[in-house]
């Protein structure tokens, strides 16, 4: 897979989006073989929504512009661990399912956070 059409050595862009499709994939497995249509589609919205609002936030005219996409990919990341939790509890995926994909969350949850600190303190 190349990844041609993002910035060089822009981490949280290519995390956020290789997630997405991960978030692609465990929706059309939902869907196709678990017949879970409802929790699925919570989790499509808001696990591919986590990397449209950092491209957003690369493409801000400001910095104020910035840190509010970078906020609502944060919020994003928060909503979709939430729900890989509830399809894990409520057994639509397995526990090593779940593990798998809440380590990337958090990961992109820990970026996040730091990106908004950085960012936010060089705002002064």
């Amino acid at each position: 897979m190349t990844l041609t059409f993002m910035k060089e050595g822009n981490l949280i862009q290519v995390k956020t989006y290789l997630f997405a499709l991960r978030i692609v994939k465990l929706y059309r497995y939902l869907a196709d073989k678990k017949k879970e249509f409802v929790l699925s589609k919570q989790l499509l919205k808001s696990g591919t929504s986590i990397g449209a609002n950092v491209e957003e936030a690369i493409g801000g005219q400001t910095k104020r512009d910035f840190i509010s996409k970078i906020s609502i990919a944060y919020k994003e990341a928060r909503e979709t661990h939430y729900w890989i939790r509830l399809l894990r509890d409520s057994k639509f995926i397995t526990e090593k399912q779940a593990i798998s994909i809440l380590s990337d969350v958090e990961e992109i949850l820990k970026i996040l956070t730091s990106i908004q600190i950085t960012t936010k303190k060089d705002q002064g």
